[in-house]
């Protein structure tokens, strides 16, 4: 079959016989094709759909049958067809293609936007004989562009697209508004016609550190209005980028400069409503804003807190730790989960965390922070209640990291294997089991980063008295605030009663076979007996009735 030859124009290396037998690049090109996660299937020049793995059946709803060896034809419509055989045309003469759009109906009659990309199939001798085909489910990505779409048509800011010679392709209402020009006037037209020639230098060389950067930031524009006004703004731009990550254009955001103070009533605004606590800092501390949630966090009135310096609640070492967290928002321009203890106008210390942004002038220079508060109440207690439940759990559980360092430990593990806990905390699982079984167990947790879980791998540690223990382990994903896998909640199942069991009933088993063939000899005596008895009373009737006669 076609779709079982390997790619390009070398044969595999084949074993056996040659008779009935796959190359083993054959069978490599089988295990890669039905384990790919994208959905991947084998045609050959009629567009027969000769293998297909898995995640084609996902995509389309088809069972395997409903798939194999049938045409593709049957799943597009009769211009696609005609397209993908220009395509596998184009395949045969060029040995690959590209982004080919196909619109398969599923099973239950959704037709599925989706990209082919196809590569040649070959025999031994090079020609091509078929074309393995990728297919690239495009809803989630015609969804993701309807939505960039939609979020610069109803961009509050003035936000256009344009390609990298300068040329206007999109824009939102809000630049018709900023400018005053209708859509036909501005779209398919370049830049410089609203833009003097030294900025439209400027701005070309902008293009070229979107292209080379991916971004370029406050280049200064001054484009003349439909009325002939010549409107200050900046304009920062990121890279448009086609699906195989090459920069195809720009796509920028203009600030109307004259709007600066509407910007800055519109930023305390955002501030105030916030749903979070969030403040206003200058680079000493001092609170220069901050909204109701603040109030209600601490319970202090607005004029409790304003032009306080925050050392007012908190700590002097957590004022130290704040000042350098405001250093780093001075060189990074962010800090993140910096730890405070702020003390409420109850006198009740309320944890939590600090993720703070750099405050920035019309210049660029950071003067201050914009910090957002995390009340940690309710997350630390339900870590306590999650380290009570490992803690107080019947089974041996414990926690490591993704290196397999243990982390926490339960009474049931120290009372397991016999070790205190200063023994196993902070060290290595590999410490405590085989070098063969360290590797087992790195690949148990690299499952559970990939699945979430992974369940029965087998653990035989090493107790403190150098006993071997039997243990079954199921682990679950150990995440931190963000959803990121940091390690592992396992559970270890003692197997040694269960492994008794089964050496006990195979004794059983053993024992009973024995007295089944004795009780096979027995019968075999018992029954040889009665048939020389029978044969006996036969003999001896013989003997009455002669005697008789």
């Amino acid at each position: 079959m076609a779709g079982r030859l390997e790619r390009g124009g070398r044969a595999g290396m084949v074993e056996g016989d040659g008779r009935g037998v796959k190359s083993r690049g054959s069978l490599d090109a089988d295990i890669i094709i039905a384990n790919a996660p994208d959905p991947v299937f084998v045609s050959d020049l009629e567009g027969k759909i000769l293998q297909a793995n898995d995640a084609v059946s996902q995509l389309l709803g088809f069972r395997q049958d409903e798939v194999l060896e049938q045409s593709l034809s049957r799943f597009i419509s009769p211009e696609e067809t005609r397209e993908f055989t220009a395509a596998l045309r184009e395949v045969v003469e060029r040995g690959v293609m590209r982004n080919v759009v196909l619109n398969p109906r599923s099973a239950s009659g959704e037709v599925i936007p989706a990209s082919l990309n196809a590569s040649a199939l070959r025999g031994p001798d090079g020609r091509a004989i078929g074309v393995i085909g990728i297919l690239r489910d495009m809803r989630e990505l015609d969804k993701a562009r309807a939505y960039a779409e939609s979020l610069i048509k109803n961009a509050p800011d003035p936000v256009f697209v344009s390609d990298l010679e300068g040329k206007i392709l999109q824009a939102n209402d809000a630049v018709f508004a900023l400018l005053g020009f209708r859509p036909d006037e501005l779209i398919e037209q370049s830049l410089s016609r609203i833009i003097s020639v030294d900025e439209t230098r400027e701005f070309l060389a902008a293009l070229r550190e979107v292209v080379e950067r991916g971004v370029t930031r406050n280049a200064r524009l001054n484009p003349r209005s439909a009325s002939g006004e010549v409107i200050p703004t900046t304009l920062n731009a990121s890279a448009l980028r086609d699906p195989e990550g090459r920069v195809i254009g720009a796509i920028g955001i203009l600030r109307d400069m004259r709007e600066l103070d509407k910007a800055r009533a519109y930023a305390e605004s955002l501030i105030k409503n916030a749903p979070d606590p969030v403040f206003v800092s200058d680079l000493e501390g001092k609170i220069l804003q901050a909204n109701d949630a603040v109030s209600a966090l601490l319970g202090f009135r607005p004029d409790e807190l304003l032009e306080q310096s925050l050392s007012r609640f908190i700590s002097p070492e957590e004022t130290r730790e704040f000042t350098a967290a405001l250093r780093e928002v001075v060189e990074r321009g962010v800090t993140r989960n910096a730890r405070l203890n702020p003390r409420s106008a109850s006198g009740e210390v309320i944890p939590t965390t600090l993720n703070a942004s750099a405050l920035r002038d019309p210049d660029g220079k950071v003067i201050g922070a914009i910090g957002i508060l995390r009340d940690m109440r309710e997350l630390d207690k339900a870590r306590a209640y999650a380290e009570s439940l490992i803690k107080n759990a019947p089974d041996p559980v414990f926690v490591s990291d993704l290196e397999g360092k243990i982390l926490q430990a339960n009474d049931a593990v120290f009372a397991l294997l016999g070790f205190r806990p200063d023994e196993l905390i902070e060290q290595s699982l590999s410490r405590i089991i085989s070098p063969e079984e360290t590797r087992a167990f790195l690949a148990a947790l690299r499952e559970v980063v990939e699945q979430g879980v992974t369940r029965n791998a087998r653990l035989n540690p090493r107790s403190a008295s150098g006993a071997v223990i039997p243990t079954s382990l199921n682990a679950s994903a150990l995440r931190d605030a963000d959803g990121r896998v940091i390690g592992a909640i396992g559970i270890l199942r003692d197997m040694r009663e269960y492994e008794q069991v089964v050496r006990d009933l195979e004794m059983s088993k053993s024992e009973l076979q024995e007295k089944i063939l004795d009780l096979e000899k027995f019968e075999e005596v018992v029954v040889g007996r009665e048939l020389k008895m029978i044969a006996l009373e036969k003999e001896l009737e013989g003997l009455r009735k002669k005697s008789v006669g």
